[in-house]
């Protein structure tokens, strides 16, 4: 899928992360997940704002097949300011040329068909390895893209996850793979770098919307535009009572690069939206904003005083050490996604 992000959400992200682009003015930036949900956002910003700013700042993409993304995304792979590096993410050939920033936003998700070991190995080895190249290259300024999936599953104890929670997942659940993988590849970051020159940030990504969100994978909103899009009733098999919150992505991209030039080494952000919203909520808000007369199905009943479980951050530590905010509300994030998705036909 080749078509461009809307210009609007490229023209927000440069203003608001303007700062963050002029400290990358003249860069060279290793990117690793480039083909994926948040590549597509991260490497079309830069792009625009490498346009709209003259900032000569460039990037080397990793990617498992150099032919593939240049059909999924020429716009991207023909631009002058990216080489593409082409290796498995465990083993790459690190690059002759010397980078500044390392962007680590590859992984292999929960629900796309690999063991549970393979996604674990993916996500260590390949943070191992970026780690690797990073302090191999001189690089001085990494951003992890890890997860609130690192607080635990069915957090029932707080409204909203901050930083300093202390649940964890299981280990023993073959579930955790994906979770567990992920607190392991933070701490890599912290050891690796102690010592060193190389400040490693912390992004803890919840749950986004937004064009190139897959409509038939393991994403709830994701399905819910899906359905309503096809006019399809929308069915929750569960109760519908799990709290949840979506971040538009052109927001995730203007959080992450600036974190990426100016978060703490060593400490975590949550990246997310606060505002919570329950299942069957959200599932009735796709249906009011896309297709009003869109049926909604839910099977379980909620159970008589049970808490509900939350996967929702806490960004109180990003307002207020990075002067993070939510600018586009749900509404409006359904809107742009189902709008681009019909366009892309």
């Amino acid at each position: 899928m080749s078509k461009l992000l809307p210009q609007n959400d490229l023209q927000q992200i440069l203003e608001q992360a303007r700062p963050a682009f002029q400290e990358l003015r003249g860069s060279k930036i290793f990117v690793t997940g480039g083909t994926g949900f948040f590549g597509h956002w991260l490497l079309e910003s830069l792009l625009h704002s490498n346009r709209e700013l003259g900032l000569q700042a460039r990037a080397t993409v990793l990617t498992r097949s150099a032919a593939a993304f240049q059909r999924k995304a020429p716009h991207i792979a023909k631009d002058p300011a990216i080489t593409l590096l082409e290796g498995d993410i465990k083993t790459f050939p690190f690059p002759a040329e010397a980078h500044t920033h390392v962007l680590h936003a590859a992984t292999d998700t929960v629900g796309n068909g690999a063991a549970p070991y393979e996604l674990a190995e993916a996500i260590l080895e390949g943070t191992r390895r970026t780690l690797q190249f990073a302090l191999h290259t001189g690089a001085t300024r990494f951003l992890l893209t890890s997860s609130g999936a690192v607080y635990g599953r069915n957090v029932t104890d707080v409204a909203a996850i901050p930083e300093i929670y202390r649940g964890a997942p299981d280990p023993l659940l073959l579930q955790s793979s994906y979770d567990e993988g992920k607190r392991m590849a933070e701490h890599l970051c912290v050891a690796y770098s102690a010592g060193t020159p190389l400040a490693c940030s912390i992004a803890r990504c919840f749950a986004f919307v937004g064009p190139h969100l897959p409509l038939d994978q393991h994403f709830a909103i994701g399905n819910f535009i899906r359905d309503a899009l096809a006019g399809t009733t929308i069915h929750i098999k569960g109760d519908g009572t799990p709290l949840r919150s979506f971040l538009y992505m052109s927001d995730l991209a203007v959080w992450l690069w600036r974190l990426l030039v100016s978060g703490t080494a060593n400490r975590a952000i949550n990246v997310g939206s606060g505002d919570a919203v329950s299942i069957a909520e959200l599932a009735h808000t796709v249906a009011a904003t896309l297709r009003p007369e869109l049926r909604v199905q839910i099977d379980g009943v909620p159970q008589p005083g049970a808490v509900a479980a939350t996967y929702v951050p806490d960004v109180s530590r990003a307002a207020a050490e990075h002067h993070l905010r939510v600018s586009v509300p749900l509404r409006e994030a359904i809107e742009k996604t189902a709008a681009w998705y019909t366009e892309v036909g």
